[in-house]
């Protein structure tokens, strides 16, 4: 119970962060007008979010990124 409650404690101190001034970053080339952008956050984390939608912004934390990379390096999002 309290691992649960720190992990909410955790997420909801990551979107109280202010993220106004942050560098967002694309993959090198991207010119493209609609593009995945990430930002680091403090502490290891990561913000995402759509060019073409940058007002809906979502945080990751520490964690959460690293599980998506490794997954994503595994090809457990690969389409067949």
């Amino acid at each position: 119970m309290a691992d649960a409650r720190e992990k909410a404690d955790e997420k909801a101190e990551l979107y109280a962060l202010d993220i106004s001034d942050v560098e967002w970053l694309s993959a090198p080339g991207d010119t493209s007008e609609e593009r995945v952008e990430i930002a680091h956050l403090p502490g290891g984390a990561v913000a995402m979010r759509n060019s073409a939608d940058p007002g809906t912004v979502l945080r990751y934390t520490e964690a959460e990124w690293r599980a998506f990379v490794l997954g994503a390096r595994d090809g457990e999002f690969d389409l067949t």
